[in-house]
């Protein structure tokens, strides 16, 4: 049974809030999403009431939190778990469950640089130029934030 086409439930939702990512340092994170993008740094604070362990699963757990502001006001927020010191996901693109970002940009291969000199690391030796389909000349490129959170870099074709 498929329920493609359907409308979402009435009420669902009104519009994306935010995008949060677990990190493992976020002073490191803070830094590194603020100069890849130019975003700006909402707030700063520890979750600590006798909700969050019960919201999150994790009895008595505290969250240290940083909201940052990308462009196209999107809210990124960046959480370290203050009570846990869990292993990072193995990093890839193919694993289930992986997520990533993609910003359109200008010029792919300044964004790609400043990307790497942010701390991303490339999953490729340069960005790919599409060959064929409806996205020739576009380029596109992949990268590694320090956590291990995917980052897709797309410039549309010339003509887009």
């Amino acid at each position: 049974m498929s329920n493609e086409g359907a409308a979402p439930a009435s009420g669902w939702a009104r519009q994306p809030d935010h995008v949060g990512i677990t990190v493992s340092d976020l002073d490191r994170s803070v830094d590194f999403w603020t100069r890849l993008t130019g975003g700006k740094l909402l707030t700063r604070r520890l979750l600590d009431g006798a909700h969050i362990g019960e919201l999150v699963g994790y009895a008595g757990q505290r969250i240290e939190i940083a909201l940052v502001e990308l462009p196209g006001e999107l809210v990124l927020e960046l959480l370290r778990y203050v009570d846990r010191d869990e292993d990072a996901y193995e990093p890839g693109t193919a694993h289930p469950g992986n997520v990533h970002m993609c910003f359109l940009v200008e010029d792919l291969h300044w964004s790609w640089a400043h990307a790497i000199e942010c701390g991303a690391e490339p999953a490729s030796d340069e960005p790919v130029r599409v060959p064929v389909g409806p996205q020739t000349g576009a380029y596109v490129a992949y990268l590694q934030t320090p956590d291990g959170v995917a980052i897709e870099l797309r410039q549309p074709p010339p003509d887009q």
